[in-house]
C-alpha cells in the first residue's frame, strides 16, 4: 500500500464517495434538479442554472501544463484553503495525530487542524538568521503521530524562501512518514521554479499553489493540490462535488489563456520594481526600524511605533497587516506593495511626503 494511504484516517481509505449528477454537457439535462431557465443579469457559458463540472477537465488541463505535473498529479480547489482542509480531513485523527509548523507562519495550517481535533507542534524560524529554517529541529520533533508537516515557501508573513537544501533534507527524511506540504502560494513573486518536479522524488511531498496571488484572482477562490495520484484520489472523496463555481472555473480559464498569462507575467514583474521601491521608501521612514527582505508581493517590517504607523495610514485611507500579536512579532507589520500610487500614497503617511 503506498503512504500517502496507510498514513489516511481509515475511514477516508473505505469511504465511498457521493456520486454526483453525471456529467453530460451535450443532453438535455432532467437528471440534476435544476431550475430550467437562468437567472437575470447571468452571462456564464453553462448558465448558473446548472451543476458545474466537478473537477472541471479544461481547468485540469491548464493547470497541469502550469504547474509541469500530469492531470492525475491535480486537484481543482476551492483556493488553497481548501486543500489545507481536505489534507486535514484525510490524514488527521481527533485527539490522536498532529501538525507540524514552522512560525510565525500561515494561520490556517493550525485553524484547519484544530477544527479536526487535532494537535500543533511549533518549530519557531530564527529570525537571527533572516528567519531561516533549521532542519534538525524539525526532524528531532517528527513523532509518528504528526501526519502533516508544513511548509510555507516563500514564507507568511516573513516573505523569504526556505533554503532548498534544507527542504530536501526533510523531504527525504520524512518521505513515507508524514505528508510533507510545501505551500507555494507567493512563489511566482521569488522568481524561484517551485518544487513540483520533486513530485516523483518523494512519494509523499504535496504542493499547494494558487491562482489568487500572481494570477489576481483572490476573488475567483482557484486554487491547486499537487500530489502523487493516489493522494489526488483520496482527497477526491472527500472534497464537495460542486467545489467551484462556474464563474470562477471561467475567470481561471481566461487567466490562464495564454495571452493573458504572458500579460500576467509583465504586470508581476512590474509588481516586483514596486516592491524593490516601497521597500526603499518605508526604510527610510521615521516610524520604521526595519524592512526585511522579500520574496513575495508583500513586506515584513519592524516599526519603532506600529500605533502611529498604523494610525496613519487608516487616516490616508489605508489599512496595513498588524502581526503583533504573535510573540515572534511584537513590533511587526505586513504591507501588500501596492501600485505606484497607492504606494506613495503610504509612504505619504508614514512621513515621507
Amino acid at each position: 500500500m503506498n503512504a500517502v494511504v496507510s498514513l489516511a484516517r481509515p475511514e477516508i481509505v473505505t469511504l465511498k464517495p457521493y456520486v454526483h449528477a453525471a456529467w453530460r454537457p451535450l443532453l438535455t439535462r432532467l437528471h440534476a434538479n435544476e431550475a430550467p431557465w437562468r437567472p437575470t443579469g447571468d452571462t456564464t457559458t453553462a448558465g448558473l442554472n446548472r451543476y458545474p463540472e466537478p473537477q472541471p477537465q479544461a481547468l485540469i488541463a491548464r493547470l497541469s501544463e502550469l504547474y509541469g505535473v500530469p492531470a492525475s498529479s491535480v486537484l481543482a480547489t476551492h483556493g488553497s484553503d481548501e486543500a489545507i482542509d481536505l489534507l486535514s480531513r484525510i490524514y488527521l485523527r481527533a485527539g490522536t495525530d498532529a501538525i507540524l509548523q514552522c512560525t510565525p507562519t500561515f494561520g490556517m495550517y493550525q485553524v484547519a487542524a484544530r477544527i479536526q481535533g487535532a494537535g500543533v507542534v511549533e518549530i519557531p524560524l530564527d529570525r537571527e538568521r533572516g528567519w531561516a529554517l533549521d532542519p534538525a529541529r524539525v526532524l528531532a520533533a517528527w513523532q509518528p503521530n504528526i501526519k502533516l508537516v508544513y511548509l510555507c515557501s516563500p514564507n507568511n508573513p516573513t516573505a523569504n524562501l526556505l533554503d532548498q537544501a534544507v527542504l530536501e533534507e526533510i523531504c527525504r527524511a520524512l518521505d513515507g512518514k508524514a505528508i510533507v506540504v510545501i505551500d507555494e502560494a507567493y512563489i511566482e513573486w521569488s522568481r524561484a521554479p517551485g518544487f513540483s518536479r520533486w513530485l516523483n522524488r518523494f512519494s509523499t511531498l504535496a504542493i499547494l499553489r494558487t491562482l489568487s496571488k500572481a494570477h489576481a484572482l483572490a476573488g475567483a477562490r482557484v486554487g491547486a493540490l499537487l500530489a502523487n495520484p493516489e493522494l489526488i484520489e483520496l482527497a477526491k472523496r472527500v472534497i464537495p462535488p460542486y467545489s467551484l463555481g462556474a464563474p470562477s472555473v471561467e475567470a481561471a480559464l481566461r487567466a490562464l489563456d495564454p495571452p493573458e498569462l504572458a500579460a500576467g507575467y509583465a504586470r508581476l514583474e512590474g509588481l516586483l520594481a514596486e516592491r524593490d521601491y516601497l521597500a526603499q521608501g518605508l526604510a527610510a521612514s521615521p516610524l520604521v526600524d526595519r524592512v526585511w527582505p522579500s520574496d513575495a508581493n508583500f513586506l515584513l517590517i519592524d516599526c519603532r511605533d506600529a500605533d502611529h504607523f498604523m494610525r496613519n495610514t487608516l487616516t490616508g485611507g489605508l489599512i496595513v497587516r498588524d502581526l503583533r500579536a504573535h510573540p515572534a512579532l511584537p513590533r511587526s507589520l505586513r504591507v501588500s506593495v501596492g501600485s505606484r500610487a497607492q504606494n506613495d500614497a503610504l509612504l505619504h503617511c508614514v512621513g515621507l511626503a
